[in-house]
């Protein structure tokens, strides 16, 4: 198991229909972790690089709902 987090800029912020669509990318398995940080709009997301590209990580997001608009490169 190959553990990567990756870092999304969000524009909107969640309502409560995202946040509870969220819930439901966190139980897709190889997913670890998401986290928010909502004074900078910034979304990281801990997962399974074995099971999962970033683009991948990034459709799923965007399928619940999260206005993602661009990938932070992690230092």
């Amino acid at each position: 198991m190959t553990q990567l987090e990756v870092a999304y800029r969000y524009g909107a912020s969640p309502g409560e229909a995202e946040m509870r669509a969220l819930d439901s990318v966190r139980e897709v398995y190889g997913i670890r972790r998401i986290r928010f940080d909502q004074k900078e709009r910034i979304v990281r997301v801990e997962f399974d690089a074995s099971r999962f590209k970033e683009p991948v990580i990034a459709g799923l997001l965007r399928q619940a709902g999260l206005d993602i608009q661009k990938k932070l490169v992690l230092a």
